[in-house]
């Protein structure tokens, strides 16, 4: 077995053994910038982008007719899907129970909304555009500057051939890609040996951002996990202990195909540029370059077809007693707006208005959909392996008694696996204090069988768990937008506990997250800093 197997087991764990280096203390005033710095370099304005009216998160999901995905992109609609998803949307400054309140209203400390989410809302993923001859732009390397929004040119020349071999074959015939990097210092300092658990989630919630995006105006996101790491790495400059490659995206262009490998293919060219940190010292943690080393060290070795069966979500028992859902509530919003609404709800949850039963149908069947990443991640609709399995604990839905269920995605339908209101221990099994459990209307926890995806596809398999649990925040999370409900997601809690409870031993299923869901309290306080 790798390290990767160590790792997850002291992730289930660290609720009652905290994992080292247990007294560390971020230093939030030489904390790191939210997006790389790189000074000196030309930047390319990205024009303004309309979304359809029609491009519902129903089509997203594909519970409404939808195209098939079979558009192609330009540089206008990567414009928007950009800042739809990591770009800066709007400022948040409304009254809540998260510990940075008192910081929210300075503006070196602001808190930006975003549509994507991510772990403590750092934002690590650092997004490149390798551009070739048929894209719009001089060929390049570009870095996308969240905060600009803007395209900064690191490289000129055409190195999408580096991109394509390192793919080793996969993805369309273009010569446009988007490179997903994670920049691990930008959430270490808060979250040190813990941070390569959350950041490869923060990798499947941008992914999946784009999937809904696209998904809805017909374009396709198929992300690839498995390639040439360390080649691309070379590629865009950086350390390969400071930031790892988690994906690429190879987009379908509209100004034509590459009708065959162009571009250096030697694997000498680079990125001279360098991220400028804010930090006066960085550290590193010892689990954090382990589980880099470990799930890049076969980073090329691309898993059959169907590899992944041995690791599929178990199936629901028959013979727990059934509660039937109704048909779910539909999403008719726009993506980009429901996006745009997306917030965490913290302590805003209000039980005395409980969450229909269509609204949990909808949320529910968000989650299972998407879970499924496509691309070479052997998970897509259709033949792909479903790898997560969802349950709910029910405290405050109309026409369910309050218990914990598991979810059946075919019937789309929940199973009774304990009786009995959770409140209590769904309060007690949480660290923080941001939310009460106990007045959302539902938690959803995702589980995967971590082990099994590790023993089938190696090491690099850890991130395909996480990206897949990172997927399934955010479509609960822009599925409650739709559904005007308040949403949180969660880390801090005890995962042994949540095993016992719903008698996940014999499956070897492990509860990654917990997803709160309800009605918030009305007239919250808030500041419209845009007409301020």
């Amino acid at each position: 077995m790798g390290y990767a197997h160590d790792y997850a087991a002291a992730i289930m764990q660290r609720g009652r053994v905290p994992m080292p280096p247990v007294d560390f203390v971020p230093n939030w005033s030489d904390g790191p910038r939210k997006a790389k710095y790189y000074p000196g370099v030309d930047s390319l304005p990205l024009p303004a982008a309309d979304y359809p009216a029609d491009a519902s998160l129903d089509r997203a999901f594909g519970f409404a007719d939808s195209a098939p995905g079979a558009g192609e992109f330009d540089l206008t609609s990567l414009s928007g899907m950009l800042l739809d998803s990591y770009g800066l949307t709007g400022r948040r400054l409304g009254v809540q129970a998260n510990t940075d309140l008192s910081a929210l209203p300075f503006y070196p400390l602001a808190n930006w909304s975003r549509g994507s989410a991510s772990g403590g809302g750092l934002y690590p993923v650092s997004v490149y555009w390798v551009s070739g001859p048929n894209g719009p732009v001089t060929p390049g390397v570009h870095y996308y500057s969240t905060r600009h929004h803007t395209m900064q040119r690191l490289l000129t020349g055409d190195v999408s051939g580096e991109v394509r071999e390192a793919l080793g074959g996969y993805g369309a015939n273009t010569d446009q890609y988007l490179v997903l990097g994670i920049k691990y210092w930008q959430n270490s300092f808060k979250y040190n040996s813990f941070s390569f658990h959350a950041v490869s989630m923060d990798l499947g919630a941008a992914v999946q951002t784009w999937r809904m995006w696209a998904g809805a105006r017909g374009l396709s996101v198929e992300p690839a996990m498995w390639f040439d790491e360390a080649r691309l790495q070379k590629l865009l400059g950086v350390d390969g202990e400071e930031e790892g490659v988690f994906a690429v995206v190879p987009l379908k262009w509209a100004q034509g195909q590459a009708s065959s490998p162009t571009g250096p293919v030697s694997g000498d060219v680079s990125v001279r540029h360098r991220d400028i940190e804010r930090s006066r010292e960085v550290f590193t943690f010892d689990a954090l370059l382990k589980m880099q080393a470990a799930t890049s060290e076969h980073a090329a070795r691309r898993p059959a077809p169907g590899a992944l069966a041995p690791a599929a979500a178990p199936p629901v028992n028959p013979q727990l007693p059934l509660a039937p859902l109704p048909a779910a509530r539909p999403m008719p919003g726009d993506v980009r707006t429901v996006l745009r609404r997306r917030r965490s709800s913290f302590g805003r949850f209000d039980a005395s208005r409980p969450v229909t039963a269509e609204q949990l149908a909808a949320c529910l069947a968000a989650s299972s959909t998407g879970s499924r990443l496509g691309g070479d991640t052997g998970t897509g609709t259709g033949t792909g392996v479903r790898l997560a399995k969802l349950y709910a604990f029910v405290n405050h839905v109309e026409g369910l008694e309050p218990g914990a269920y598991e979810y059946d995605p075919d019937a789309r339908e929940l199973r009774l696996v304990k009786a009995g209101r959770p409140g209590e221990f769904l309060q007690r099994n949480y660290f923080l204090s941001n939310y009460n459990l106990e007045q959302a209307g539902a938690v959803l926890v995702p589980t995967v069988r971590t082990s099994a995806v590790l023993d089938a596809v190696g090491d690099r398999g850890y991130r395909l768990v996480n990206a897949t649990i990172g997927a399934v925040a955010q479509s609960v999370y822009t599925a409650c937008s739709a559904l005007e409900l308040g949403c949180g997601v969660a880390l801090g809690f005890d995962n042994v506990s949540y095993i016992e409870e719903l008698g996940l031993d014999a499956t070897g299923e492990a509860p990654l997250l917990i997803m709160m869901i309800g009605n918030e309290r009305p007239a919250p306080a808030d500041f419209r800093y845009e007409i301020a």
